[in-house]
């Protein structure tokens, strides 16, 4: 799934906003809202490869991190600004190699956007190899 910022505002080009982002998604994985399996911050959107709970919807794990984000910058800035923009893209992943592609994708959105020369060079993202991330789910593994 991804979700982009309000009018597409660079908030994450601030190195404390895109880590209070990547913060929110892995307390949302910690919480057992999901699975967290990949993921990218970047300057003006996030991209996030996750399997929702037994208890939690798609649109309420979306809910869960762009909601509590969006609370914890106002706290913080002091602000009452749009965040997002409303809703999000979801992705229906149908097999192995479309799970890799999507993978591939999230991994190589900071490359394509000329942030960084490779994936693991992009601190927001886990491809950078310092998170721990929940497995590919089995129905996916090639």
């Amino acid at each position: 799934m991804s979700s982009a910022t309000w009018e597409r505002r660079e908030l994450f080009r601030v190195t404390q906003t895109a880590e209070l982002l990547v913060q929110r998604i892995l307390a949302c994985r910690d919480k057992d809202a999901y699975l967290l399996h990949e993921f990218v911050v970047m300057p003006n959107h996030f991209h996030a490869l996750i399997t929702p709970g037994e208890t939690t919807s798609l649109e309420k794990a979306v809910q869960l991190i762009k909601g509590g984000f969006s609370f914890e910058f106002r706290k913080h800035r002091a602000s009452k600004m749009e965040v997002w923009q409303v809703g999000f893209h979801d992705w229906t992943i149908r097999d192995g190699e479309d799970y890799q592609t999507k993978v591939r994708y999230i991994h190589m959105n900071p490359v394509e956007a000329r942030l960084v020369e490779c994936p693991e060079d992009w601190a927001f993202s886990s491809a950078c190899g310092k998170y721990d991330l929940d497995p590919i789910p089995e129905k996916f593994k090639t």
